[in-house]
């Protein structure tokens, strides 16, 4: 997720650069005073209450406020991240954002200051008061708003230039010379995050298949949970010994073993740019894991990927497979197969249904030749704000 706070005084040109992030990264945009005019004009429980304090001359207060700002961003699950446009404005706005970004397990990548000379910006809104009519376009008013914006802002834009993610941009150059620099700036923070896919989908849908494909032309490490059991096994380690064992008495392998072999995965992989999740999370308990996994690494998932494929075709793929070297204990009849996809639903659905609160899971029509759906899948990798290639 690729979240942004943008800051400028009056007339920095906030709104145009705004626009063109918003298309550019696929992020929603926040800005506290359209959102508040949303909820009053929508009559909802914090917007009548947002229009009682305002009728009555106080402040909208930081109580409301983050309610707002945190519904909005539940509502926009397919937004690849959030733009906010001159929030947090206050010291106590800032620790607001902080604590609301980790309860969604998310956080502030970068905030971006468009920094222009005091008489460049009373130029440039005195000359859109000749067109807009806006009573408060007045040089005097200006003068009084800019002094404002400074005051307020300075003790914002200090804390997180001490945090290491305030960026400047010279808001007097062109258009286009702004947005180059500022898209630099997102490309350079990118770069430090890895992309993480979660790659879902039934027994025979091609996980595994476009799983190593995927990562051999993203540069990502692919991470299948069966395949490093086995080779647990084969290098006749401790853990593979166990695992041996757990087999034999007809047990399923502990989240202990998974999750410590998934983490020396995670910390053995240099110079990779993400990584590429088969088989795990299985379970809502795992989804958890895999989160506060990543977490530890300062990371978190990009995108999470439903491979789809009809029933009867799934039961074709596996019974086909069942007559080659590739069969899996679960092909040998239709009766097994079909409990193995009943089992797998059971257990996937309601993380699924988790990630598609969080992340917007992206459905992949996985009926095809393996390149038709191998371009389906890159192409919303390639779509997404975080991904750079």
């Amino acid at each position: 997720m690729l979240n942004i706070a943008l800051f400028g005084p009056p007339g920095a040109g906030k709104g145009t650069q705004s626009e063109f992030l918003v298309k550019k990264y696929n992020l929603f945009y926040i800005s506290t005073g359209d959102l508040l005019r949303k909820e009053i004009a929508a009559k909802s429980k914090l917007g009548l209450e947002a229009k009682e304090i305002i009728a009555s001359g106080g402040l909208v207060s930081d109580e409301i406020i983050v309610q707002i700002i945190e519904k909005t961003i539940t509502e926009n699950p397919n937004a690849n991240g959030f733009l906010f446009d001159g929030f947090p404005r206050t010291y106590i706005q800032i620790y607001i954002l902080e604590g609301l970004m980790i309860k969604l397990n998310t956080s502030l990548n970068c905030l971006i200051g468009l920094e222009v000379e005091e008489q460049i910006s009373v130029a440039r809104l005195l000359n859109r008061g000749k067109t807009s009519e806006r009573l408060d376009d007045n040089e005097m008013v200006i003068r009084n708003r800019l002094r404002e914006y400074h005051d307020k802002t300075l003790p914002v834009l200090q804390f997180y230039k001490d945090k290491g993610i305030y960026f400047d941009v010279k808001g007097n150059q062109s258009i286009d010379m702004v947005n180059q620099d500022i898209q630099q700036i997102i490309k350079a923070e990118l770069n430090k995050s890895l992309f993480n896919v979660v790659l879902f989908g039934y027994p025979g849908s091609g996980r595994g298949t476009q799983g190593i494909a995927l990562a051999r032309k993203y540069g990502l490490e692919y991470v299948a949970t069966g395949q490093m059991l086995e080779q647990e096994i084969k290098n006749n380690s401790d853990i593979g010994k166990r695992i041996i064992e757990l087999y034999e008495s007809g047990e399923l392998v502990p989240d202990e073993i998974v999750v410590q072999l998934i983490e020396n995965k995670i910390e053995s992989s240099n110079g990779v740019k993400g990584f590429i999740f088969k088989g795990f999370p299985r379970t809502l308990v795992q989804s958890y894991i895999l989160d506060g996994l990543l977490k530890k690494h300062t990371s978190s998932i990009s995108q999470v990927i439903d491979i789809q494929v009809p029933t009867l075709e799934l039961i074709n793929r596996l019974d086909e497979r069942s007559k080659t070297e590739r069969c899996m204990p679960y092909d040998t009849s239709t009766s097994k197969i079909v409990k193995r996809l009943q089992e797998h639903e059971k257990k996937t659905a309601p993380v699924i249904e988790k990630y598609n609160q969080m992340h917007a899971v992206k459905k992949i029509d996985g009926v095809g030749s393996v390149k038709e759906v191998f371009d389906r899948i890159a192409m919303e990798i390639e779509n997404n704000g975080q991904y750079l290639g």
